[in-house]
């Protein structure tokens, strides 16, 4: 996402419950994350391969899946969060399939997000690769807001603001310019890919699917040879993806996630391969518990909403449950808090059932019945 987006925490902190209906499938994933360890890259088909890339926070990865391709060299989907740990993660997985980064031919970016995104530009500096995505997403990233740290920095400090916070508070959180310097480095996309469209992986039937809401521009990929299902972060096995509100999001992101989890279910795919955790089964039952636990918080917003009318975003976020004391949040993790409160109002305001005043911070109240 932009602007307030958590480009290198691309997940809520709450868990959810693993759900009935999904299988595991990805054994050696699970293991090394009950293991709080790097899982092996691994080899999913004849042609196809699973490789870690690590990164900041508690999702430990990313998955980056590399595919062999007609005529020679590879694909990448994802690329991981550009470190130099990561760069050599992803270099060594290349390896062990007896590749270089100077094989890739293309990139597949599920999103916009640093830990997906991230490493693109080193890949294609050592490669000479395309790199695709989503427009709603490539334009975000190639915007003068996103390639200026300052004009960055500016922004979300005035959307915070906008929401309810203290600008003092504002400043605090977001901090300054030089940390967001390489968030504003990355790649910019020279292919596009729409809804339906295929990917040009020679070998390979890879038909983007548009799932916004994680981020305006977030891609699935149904890959129609093998049955497989490229979840990126819409789909997750365990831990629901942040859905928030941000200067150039949609106007109802949550909506948009909400409907794309139908798009996303419409089949049930032989397998599930998401960009964190571990390969799974029942998408179908995934997606129909992470609409659920929506439902669950938007009925604990409106209560709060409630029992604090005329609060604004910043203000009604406290009152809500998270996984840690509220007292305890600050930085990023107020923000994603925040943000993703926002983006709960917007659709119960499309739903009718809160309304703001107006104002330049609006302040929530339930809907006249």
């Amino acid at each position: 996402m932009a602007g307030t987006s958590p480009w290198w925490q691309p997940v809520r902190r709450e868990r959810l419950a693993e759900c009935r209906g999904v299988e595991i499938t990805g054994t050696a994933q699970h293991d090394a994350w009950q293991a709080r360890d790097l899982p092996p890259a691994e080899q999913l088909r004849p042609d196809l391969w699973s490789i870690p890339v690590p990164m900041h926070g508690p999702l430990r990865w990313v998955n980056v899946y590399a595919f062999a391709l007609d005529g020679g060299g590879l694909g990448l989907l994802d690329t991981g969060w550009e470190s130099d740990e990561g760069l050599a993660a992803l270099t060594a997985g290349l390896a062990s399939l007896g590749a270089g980064l100077a094989d890739v031919r293309g990139v597949l970016v599920t999103h916009l997000h640093f830990d997906h995104l991230g490493l693109a530009r080193r890949v294609r500096e050592a490669s000479g690769a395309w790199i695709a995505m989503h427009p709603a997403d490539a334009e975000i990233v190639a915007s003068p807001s996103h390639r200026d740290p300052s004009v960055f920095v500016a922004d979300e400090i005035e959307f915070l603001v906008s929401l309810g916070a203290d600008r003092k508070d504002a400043v605090s959180d977001v901090g300054p310019a030089e940390n967001v310097d390489h968030f504003t480095r990355m790649a910019l996309a020279d292919r596009l890919l729409e809804h339906g469209d295929h990917a040009n992986f020679p070998g390979w039937r890879l038909r983007a699917v548009h799932t916004p809401g994680h981020t305006p521009g977030h891609l699935c990929f149904a890959e129609e040879r093998t049955g497989l299902f490229f979840s990126g972060d819409h789909v997750l096995p365990r831990i629901t993806p942040n859905i928030s509100s941000t200067p150039t999001s949609t106007p109802d992101p949550l909506a948009d996630y909400l409907a794309s989890l139908g798009v996303a279910a419409e089949q049930e795919p032989a397998e599930v391969l998401p960009a964190h955790e571990w390969r799974f089964r029942g998408l179908t039952s995934r997606a129909a518990a992470l609409a659920a636990h929506h439902e669950r918080r938007l009925a604990e917003l409106l209560d709060a909403i409630r029992r604090n009318p005329g609060s604004t975003p910043w203000q009604l976020a406290a009152h809500l449950t998270w996984s840690r004391p509220w007292e305890a949040y600050e930085r990023r993790m107020r923000i994603f808090a925040v943000t993703e409160t926002d983006a709960h109002l917007r659709l119960l305001a499309s739903r009718g059932l809160v309304v703001s005043d107006g104002g330049p911070v609006p302040t929530w109240t339930l809907a006249t019945r």
